[in-house]
């Protein structure tokens, strides 16, 4: 039985595994100065304009780090929705590595909207408290829902207009792009995004993240430094370029989140025919969230494990990635109906 726990889960994809086996023939240079990390340098490039500065990291919660902590000062902060990764699952790591503060703000079905925003921005406006400086929006969000270009573009302007700077944790964001079905760049330099972390793991890759600063201008040369106090920067970085290489080519990015996409909105179908399911929330990427009787969660977790996000409900994740089939969708949905029926 596959594993719906998350797409963190699932194989590294062929391809990726390729693009390390040959890009292990002879030396290169460390630390980013050999021929992988400059031809996925450009990759990038071509797809977010050329403008765009480019620093591969090892996972999402460093790419975020380098993102924030090299355009905050520590008396500024960042504003972002409750249910935010960079709130609840980073362990503090931008608190205590920048020193700049969190103010998450309530989310519905993980989005921010700017009156929320205004709402906490308001009343900080002298030096006893912290001063706003950036907002941060999860595309897609921690409930796999997706943010319209039109409400990005709203929170992009909103930000222009009080001074602020946004950034994307785009861990999923080539999930969003392919529900959108506009470009990477449509879906965020077009908006107004200052910073992107643009994800590869969740996609395919065995490891590897970037930060994108779309306006050099904004950390003044400050990211590569950051880079490497956050332990970020790596050695053998040709490893992490070549898999960026190979996931920019000829749009296997978006193949590989349509597949996952597509098998998210199957699973959903499959289980609103089980009458004890209720689907909670919309069903717009890779992620399905539900209700079931809490006495059958432990069985069912024993033949594929998977995460209660809220106790109280009890509600639940399913995520499907690059590599499930329908097979695997179709075997998941008899087992739950199976064992709920037999509850």
């Amino acid at each position: 039985m596959r594993c719906f726990v998350s797409d963190n889960a699932a194989p590294v994809h062929p391809a990726m595994l390729q693009a390390i086996a040959d890009a292990n023939e002879g030396d290169a240079v460390a630390y980013g100065d050999d021929p992988w990390t400059q031809r996925a340098i450009e990759r990038f490039r071509e797809i977010f304009g050329a403008q765009t500065d480019v620093y591969l990291t090892y996972n999402g919660t460093g790419a975020n780090l380098i993102a924030l902590s090299s355009v905050l000062r520590p008396y500024e902060a960042v504003v972002c929705a409750d249910t935010a990764h960079l709130q609840t699952d980073e362990c503090a790591a931008l608190e205590r590595f920048a020193g700049s503060k969190i103010l998450p703000v309530t989310a519905h079905d993980g989005k921010i909207l700017p009156d929320s925003i205004r709402a906490i921005i308001k009343n900080l406006t002298e030096e006893h408290h912290v001063r706003p400086r950036a907002i941060s929006i999860s595309q897609s969000t921690e409930f796999g829902t997706v943010y319209t270009l039109d409400e990005i573009a709203a929170l992009c302007h909103f930000a222009k207009q009080h001074d602020l700077l946004v950034h994307m944790d785009g861990a999923r964001l080539a999930n969003a792009a392919v529900a959108l079905g506009c470009s990477l760049r449509a879906a965020t330099v077009e908006l107004g995004i200052d910073m992107l972390t643009f994800g590869g793991t969740k996609n395919g890759l065995m490891f590897g993240e970037a930060t994108l600063f779309f306006n050099p201008r904004l950390h003044a040369d400050s990211a590569r430094y950051v880079r490497k106090q956050a332990t970020q920067l790596a050695s053998k970085m040709r490893y992490i370029a070549a898999q960026f290489e190979a996931l920019l080519r000829d749009d296997l990015w978006a193949r590989n989140a349509a597949q996952a996409n597509a098998m998210a909105k199957l699973l959903e179908r499959r289980l609103s025919a089980v009458p004890s399911i209720r689907i909670t929330r919309p069903v717009e990427s890779n992620a399905v969230f539900a209700t079931m009787p809490r006495e059958a969660i432990p069985v069912l977790q024993r033949h594929s494990y998977f995460y209660v996000f809220d106790q109280a409900l009890p509600e639940v994740r399913w995520m499907t990635s690059f590599d499930t089939t329908e097979e695997d969708v179709d075997a998941f949905a008899r087992l739950l109906a199976s064992e709920l029926h037999a509850a």
